[in-house]
């Protein structure tokens, strides 16, 4: 979160998600990525559904690699790419961006529309949740 301060006001401004630069095909790989961890060029061109141009994912993922979304590591003569970013700020960022984008910035609506999609949760991850909840009600009472 970025603080401004303005005449007095503060203004809360979220960092801009950095999945949101990424084409489509791009966060596709990205995806892959974060799921596997690290992953070689043949392997997410085995992961991919659709379109497994090898020089095209290999160029995409050079492009990736140069906006600074992936490095690779060098194993024998193969490169295997691994995300920059850890898997956790991703996580919060995209959250983040979906709360502001389909909710209206409600953490409530969210969490309602989550608990009636019709998934069934178990009892060990209600308490879990409820865990969570009265954690965050003990930290808002300072």
């Amino acid at each position: 979160m970025l603080f401004f301060y303005t005449t007095g006001v503060t203004k809360i401004t979220m960092a801009k998600n950095p999945y949101s630069t990424l084409s489509r095909r791009e966060r596709q790989i990205m995806d892959i990525l974060y799921r596997l961890g690290r992953a070689t060029a043949n392997e997410v061109i085995t992961e991919l559904q659709d379109d497994k141009h090898s020089s095209t994912v290999r160029t995409q993922l050079r492009v990736l690699e140069e906006k600074g979304h992936i490095h690779h590591e060098e194993e024998g003569l193969r490169y295997i790419y691994v995300p920059v970013t850890p898997r956790h700020a991703i996580r919060q960022s995209a959250l983040m961006h979906t709360i502001e984008t389909f909710f209206e910035g409600s953490t409530e609506k969210m969490l309602s529309t989550l608990l009636g999609s019709g998934k069934k949760l178990s009892e060990d991850e209600l308490n879990r949740l409820s865990d969570v909840i009265e954690k965050a009600k003990k930290g808002n009472r300072k």
